[in-house]
């Protein structure tokens, strides 16, 4: 199984769109039913991407280091791109669970400030919607 993760936007994002090769906006793991399912069960925003990378992203203490340290390197690299995407009071969504799992009930949820937030301690499980807002 995979870990992926999804981002909703109400901004249209275009596909393919890299930053420094860390994430990138497109299909990895999931399919269009598997992006229906989370903007159906979780997401309010009118679009529904993944966020493509080898590995969603999962930020927890019981992470090995190497996979906790990539996940806190995409989650900000992921915030500086959608910073130029958005416009002060937007925000986007953001929720990573196992492929096959996106229409089960999340267990928890996040509210981050785009610019504002210590990743240190951050504690972002699967199954978490995360609003982060500009």
């Amino acid at each position: 199984m995979s870990l992926a993760t999804y981002i909703g936007s109400n901004v249209e994002l275009p596909i393919n769109d890299e930053l420094d090769d860390i994430v990138t906006i497109g299909s990895c793991f999931s399919d269009e039913m598997h992006r229906l399912n989370i903007k159906k069960h979780h997401f309010t925003t009118s679009y529904v991407y993944e966020v493509s990378s080898d590995w969603g992203i999962e930020i927890t203490e019981y992470m090995n280091k190497s996979r906790l340290k990539e996940s806190k390197e995409k989650l900000l690299a992921l915030c500086q791109l959608m910073d130029h995407y958005l416009k002060s009071g937007d925000f986007f969504e953001l929720y990573s669970c196992w492929i096959g799992e996106e229409a089960e009930e999340r267990e928890g949820e996040l509210t981050l400030n785009i610019n504002y937030f210590d990743i240190d301690a951050i504690k972002m499980p699967e199954k978490t919607l995360v609003r982060i807002e500009k």
